[in-house]
């Protein structure tokens, strides 16, 4: 407006202006309405207030005081807002540095009756980790299709691992439609004497099962140290025999279909600390290739397999019935039975004078056999060469053996006096008598 010098009226009424005005001829002679109504205006009109400089040095003060304030309190505010996301981060960085050690914990205490909850890859690396990548220093011993190691998870979390054969190109196994059917089997297995499987890992370069670990080893190896063989009394033997009978009669009969086992022998039968029976192993044949060299025409191990599985390769329950005949004699005899489980040795001459003391574990005494236990194994002995009769349709279902060794038999005679050729004649009566009764 200073420069205006031919201006010559005007109005700035009702506009809230503040500040001097212009010192030229047009606001010098305005009147006050021109110019009333504004907030601060000074000058040399009728009505306003002289300027005073030191006035508008205050107000420009207070403009810069209030433009430092905001400054102030923008800085204080930007400061404010990044030491909350500061704060934020580290307490974010804490709990997931917590969760991770918890999981880790929960890792270290891995309960494997819910292992499906777990990262597959957690579960894994656990198990190499405890097995130092499967180290023959962890080696338990060797199944029919695996090797088996000890890990030991946790304190008092120790299972037994079995790595099956690799999926390379010289393996035995078969792709994972059989695999998955085999552990879809054993997780619906639930009876105190079959052993508990835990979970499973299937992996290009590594394949294994988890089982519960098993303090005792397997029966074979237990009979085979004279010295474990000692403490292996009697009673604790008859106790494996009735267990392994009632694991087979839940398999043939209370499992839907039904399972057989294929490959019962002294090696696949574990035992815990207190002489408890498990059974392991069945079933694992299925695994391999018909055309694979450890098939042949019968599952089974020599020495444990049924005749009729010579000239038929289709398998029954009654097949199970005869290894566990050879299963029975063998833990109480404290050795394979070899020859005895032969129908044509037992009725040979050398045979027929030959008592069951003589054939029975020498190692635990059989003259001391007390009254209990003397029955019971004359009801074992009894049982079992039920079991080997040649033709299976003679052999008893797992069923009547199961709930024929929870009865006591007295005995007639005295054990010192009960001969091998005995227990077999008794055994074809009894049969005789059974089929006569039908």
């Amino acid at each position: 407006f200073g420069d205006m010098l031919s201006l010559i009226s005007i109005d700035v009424s009702y506009n809230d202006l503040e500040g001097p005005l212009p010192n030229v001829k047009a606001f010098n002679e305005a009147p006050f309405e021109a110019i009333q109504h504004n907030k601060g205006l000074c000058g040399n009109v009728v009505g306003l207030p002289k300027c005073n400089s030191t006035g508008n040095k205050k107000r420009n003060l207070h403009v810069e005081a209030r433009i430092i304030v905001i400054l102030i309190l923008s800085f204080l505010g930007f400061l404010l807002l990044s030491g909350t996301l500061i704060i934020l981060g580290i307490i974010n960085h804490r709990r997931r540095r917590i969760m991770k050690r918890e999981n880790n914990e929960r890792a270290n205490d891995l309960d494997f009756k819910s292992i499906v909850s777990y990262d597959g890859k957690v579960f894994y690396d656990r198990i190499v980790e405890a097995t130092k990548g499967f180290d023959s220093m962890y080696y338990v011993g060797e199944g029919a299709y695996g090797i088996v190691y000890k890990a030991e998870i946790s304190e008092g979390q120790t299972f037994a691992i079995k790595q099956t054969l690799s999926s390379q190109e010289d393996s035995e196994i078969i792709d994972l439609i059989p695999f998955e059917r085999e552990i879809q089997a054993l997780t619906n297995i639930r009876h105190r004497n079959i052993v508990k499987f835990y979970g499973f890992c299937f992996h290009a370069q590594c394949c294994f099962l988890v089982y519960e670990y098993m303090e005792r080893g397997s029966l074979r190896t237990v009979l085979n140290d004279d010295e474990r063989a000692r403490e292996f009394q009697w009673d604790k033997r008859v106790n494996v025999v009735r267990g392994v009978a009632d694991a087979l009669s839940y398999m043939h009969h209370e499992c839907s279909p039904s399972l057989l086992h294929r490959d019962l022998t002294s090696n696949n039968i574990l035992l815990d600390l207190n002489y408890e029976a498990r059974v392991s192993d069945f079933g694992t044949a299925r695994l391999l290739r018909p055309d694979s060299s450890n098939w042949t025409a019968i599952a089974g191990t020599i020495g444990y397999i049924a005749p009729e599985l010579a000239y038929s390769t289709v398998p029954t329950e009654k097949c199970d019935v005869y290894s566990f005949g050879v299963v029975a004699l063998e833990t109480i005899m404290g050795k394979h039975p070899g020859d005895h489980i032969s129908w044509e040795y037992s009725s040979s001459a050398q045979t027929e004078s030959m008592m069951l003391k003589d054939v029975l574990d020498q190692r635990l005494s059989p003259s001391g056999l007390g009254l209990r236990d003397a029955q019971d194994v004359v009801l074992i002995a009894k049982l079992a060469f039920e079991c080997l009769q040649a033709n299976p349709r003679l052999r008893p279902t797992m069923g009547q053996v199961s709930r024929d060794l929870r009865f006591q038999v007295p005995l007639d005679l005295p054990l010192s006096t009960v001969s091998l050729e005995q227990l077999r004649i008794l055994n074809v009566k009894i049969i005789g008598a059974f089929q006569e009764m039908r």
